[in-house]
């Protein structure tokens, strides 16, 4: 499995997961403090997906 994947995959996985919470917490307004999780959550997704994303661009070049 070439370098970089890994962060990639897992990055978009937990991205989804943010995204759907974000869904649900929109739905039900139990708390105010879930809309945050969620935000955190998907902004953690996206730092992997462009950290395993850099990681597979370079060692591409190579």
């Amino acid at each position: 499995m070439r370098e970089g994947m890994v962060p990639t995959i897992l990055g978009t996985g937990v991205t989804a997961a943010g995204v759907a919470l974000k869904g649900m917490s929109m739905k039900q307004d139990r708390s105010n403090m879930m809309p945050m999780v969620a935000a955190g959550i998907i902004g953690f997704g996206l730092a992997h997906v462009v950290l395993g994303t850099i990681d597979l661009i370079e060692h591409n070049k190579m």
